[in-house]
């Protein structure tokens, strides 16, 4: 009889023992879900401060090998200059070594086909490499962070130099940017544009995709270059960044955990600060509210190579600038949601929701530039070289002499 208490006990031990760990392990898996992206997070810092970091090297932007796309320039079409968004997401490195393969592989096959397609038919198209901020410092607003970024704007403002020098002195250009991108193309507009009459003339518009810009910056670096907000607006801006309504932890990653830069030239966080919203399937700077029928479409381009054009979906969602934030309806294609990724709110989308309504802008406000640039030119010729006049000797009148 105490033998068989002893075994049952010794069995019920056993079954408590085991059910506590199997409690145990679900409770840390658990946990571990709860927390993947705080844990994703922490695995991707560097582990050194930026201060004593040493940058991977540069790209050269007078070689070949400094642009993933850099096309010859034929006759007077316009050129685009793209700048790519994240896609390095950290963990040794502040900023991406440029012969990072996933990275590129990231770029080559997902952001150029989808967020750079659209502009194509514009004309030639040129993408830099540069030393991109890592997922990491985006995730994040520590002073490392912000100098990774910050860091990465300049490698952008050197290849958007070349990429003037490339295209000569006359030829339109649009900028582009998605991202991170988006962030650094505002940086070459508000430093180099738009302090140019010349480029300010020559620039079709500059589409700032998923990138909050500051109301600010148009009253002051900007005030040259206005919101796009028209259809038929040419020299101007356009940017929006989009999200759900049902989005929370998006809409605080943009109004208020986000950078933009202010009128001084440095980072701050969007907190508080009103910010530029162009709907893009207006085309126009609006609070009305674009229905679905108005969509005129969106595309998976991954893996779509050359000019070929994507399966476009219309009619997938609508969309209003509320507060700044484009916010939009959830598409009925699941190729046009977002995936279930580890720091997912923080990347740009593998699709372009509104690429044929950015193809169709972007065709339209070229063809009005150019045909603009063309009356200009006409109606007020550029003035022909001065002649040399000589110094011309001065004859007294006779009779005019002094005392006469």
């Amino acid at each position: 009889m105490a033998i068989f208490r002893k075994q049952r006990f010794s069995g019920l031990t056993r079954w408590l023992l085991i059910s506590a760990a199997a409690l145990f392990v679900i409770l840390l898996v658990l946990a571990i879900w709860f927390s993947r992206h705080q844990i994703f997070q922490s695995l991707l810092d560097p582990g050194e401060p930026f201060q004593t970091y040493t940058p991977p090297d540069g790209a050269d932007y007078a070689a070949a090998d400094g642009w993933y796309l850099q096309p010859p320039v034929e006759g007077n079409e316009p050129a685009v200059f793209f700048v790519h968004g994240t896609t390095y997401n950290g963990g040794s490195d502040w900023n991406a070594p440029l012969d990072d393969n996933d990275a590129n592989e990231g770029v080559i096959h997902t952001q150029i086909p989808n967020f750079a397609g659209p502009f194509r038919e514009t004309g030639p198209l040129f993408v830099p490499r540069y030393r991109q901020a890592a997922l990491y410092t985006f995730m994040n607003n520590r002073e490392d962070s912000v100098l990774a970024r910050e860091f990465a704007a300049q490698d952008v403002l050197s290849a958007f130099d070349a990429f003037l020098g490339e295209i000569g002195e006359d030829r339109p250009f649009l900028i582009a940017g998605v991202g991170q991108g988006g962030l650094h193309a505002a940086y070459v507009v508000m430093e180099r544009v738009a302090p140019s009459e010349d480029l300010r003339q020559r620039l079709i518009a500059a589409y700032l995709m998923e990138t909050p810009v500051a109301l600010e910056l148009f009253s002051d670096r900007l005030a040259a270059l206005p919101p796009c907000q028209t259809p038929d607006s040419i020299r101007c801006v356009i940017a929006y960044s989009s999200a759900r309504p049902e989005e929370d932890s998006r809409l605080r990653i943009i109004t208020e955990r986000s950078q933009t830069w202010t009128p001084t030239g440095q980072l701050d966080l969007t907190l508080g600060r009103g910010l530029l919203c162009v709907n893009p399937i207006l085309g126009a700077r609006s609070v009305d509210f674009a229905p679905a029928r108005l969509h005129r479409g969106g595309a998976a381009a991954d893996g779509i190579e050359g000019d070929t054009l994507p399966p476009i979906q219309t009619g997938q969602t609508g969309a209003q600038c509320v507060d700044g934030v484009l916010m939009t309806e959830q598409p009925n294609s699941p190729a046009l949601r977002r995936p279930d990724r580890l720091g997912e709110m923080f990347r740009v989308p593998p699709f372009n929701l509104f690429y044929e309504d950015l193809r169709l802008d972007a065709a339209h406000r070229t063809e009005t530039l150019v045909e603009t640039l063309t009356n200009e030119r006409l109606y007020a010729p550029p003035l022909e070289a001065p002649e040399e006049i000589g110094d011309a000797p001065v004859r007294p009148i006779e009779g005019r002499g002094r005392g006469g």
